[in-house]
Order: structure tokens, then sequence, then C-alpha cells
């Protein structure tokens, strides 16, 4: 005999920084059948402007819920996100560039994984990308898979055995993929901001590492971009 009766969806965690890896990862659960519950840091980053990417967002994604955490990083400084340190605007290079934020990934992570285990949500998403970016470590498919681990050893849910998910679904993607991805899902790119060193009225700077790379990924996908750049010459 059959049944009317609806299964509610599963609760899972996104981490919603605003940028496009972010909304692109928050859109596959939910194409998924999650239930998003969206997290997004207010960590003293200089383009704080991010957070309003990531409200609209949210609201596009009908997250039902949406928390903007207060960490305020910059009182440790050490990164050019979160103190008085120029943003490299000559290219992407080979080393861990400055704008790297202290082991902002696994404090980030930690932070999602306290609320999935208050909510009782066995799913958490992220954005990270170990092929087109600017190298952090954090980002690396051996530091989620650590922190997988990490996870289930050091919190009462993993200790009583339930399972934890670490969704990195972007991990070995390029950034054309993922504007593709992006495509495919049918989301609004310039809903999303990625510029580490926006201009005084808040557009993308267009030479920093992540707007490289955002508008190449634009490009080799040939697709637009749907943001507007103060420097367009490269």
């Amino acid at each position: 005999m059959g049944t009317d009766i609806e299964t509610p969806a599963r609760p899972a965690v996104v981490l919603l920084s605003g940028g496009l890896d972010s909304m692109v990862s928050a859109a596959i659960a939910k194409e998924a059948g999650f239930k998003l519950n969206a997290l997004t840091i207010n960590y003293g980053q200089r383009h704080a402007v991010e957070l309003g990417a990531a409200r609209r967002i949210a609201a596009h994604l009908n997250a039902a819920r949406h928390v903007e955490l207060q960490l305020d990083l910059s009182v440790f400084g050490g990164s050019a996100l979160t103190d008085d340190i120029d943003v490299p605007l000559d290219g992407v290079g080979t080393d861990i560039p400055v704008t790297y934020v202290p082991a902002r990934n696994l404090v980030f992570l930690s932070l999602t994984l306290a609320w999935a285990e208050t909510i009782g949500a066995k799913d958490i998403f992220i954005g990270v990308n170990a092929l087109d970016y600017s190298g952090y470590p954090d980002c690396r498919p051996e530091f989620i898979a650590s922190f997988a681990e990490t996870a289930r050893l050091g919190t009462k849910a993993g200790a009583e055995g339930q399972d934890l998910t670490i969704h990195a679904p972007l991990q070995y993607m390029t950034k054309a993929d993922i504007a593709s991805e992006a495509s495919r899902l049918g989301l609004d790119p310039g809903m999303s901001w990625s510029c580490y060193n926006p201009t005084k009225d808040a557009m993308a700077c267009g030479l920093c590492d992540s707007c490289r790379l955002r508008r190449k990924g634009f490009a080799d996908a040939g697709l637009q971009d749907g943001i507007e750049y103060a420097n367009t010459a490269h």
C-alpha cells in the first residue's frame, strides 16, 4: 500500500564564504536533496563584501538557516587578507602566497563540525579545490581526509559510531569545470564574489590571484563571468 508521507530532507551544513566555489558546492548539496544549513564566517577579511554575496546565495538556495559567525582573525593577522599586508597583484606564483590565512580551513571546518553535530547533521560540504587554486595547504585532499578522521575521533557522534562525511565535490575540478558546473546548475555567477582586493567602490580588482583564476576559468569554459572588473588588462 502506498503512502503520501514525505521523508524529511537530510540536513547538511555547508561552509558558504560567498565565493564561486562555495556557491557551487552548496548548490550541489541542494541538488543532491540535502536541507541546507549555511555557515558564513566573518573573520575580519579585507574583502568583507563577500558576506553580502553569501547572503544572496543562501537566500537563492533557500537555506533552512544561514548563520553568520563573528570570528575576528585580524587580531592574529599574519595574512594579506587579515593584516596590513599588500595583496599580490602580479600573478599566481608557485609558493604559498601571503593571502594564506593560517589554519583557516582547519578553524572553519572545526566550527562547521560543531554546528553539524549540534543539529544532528552527518554531512558537511566545503568548496575546496586542489587544481586551479593558489596553493593553500588546507585545500589539499590529504587535509580533507585527515580532518574527516579527526571529526570521527573528536566528537560524541563519532565515538558513538555515527558516520560523518566531509564532502568536497569540487576537489578535482579546474576553475573551468567549476564555471561550467555553475552554468549547469543554473546559477548566476554574478551572485558570488571572489576578489581579495576590492576597490573602494566595491569592484573586483581583476589582478589578485583569485580574480585571475576566476577570469581564466570562465574564459576557458567559454562562459560569461557576471562580474565587472576594475582592471581587465590581463
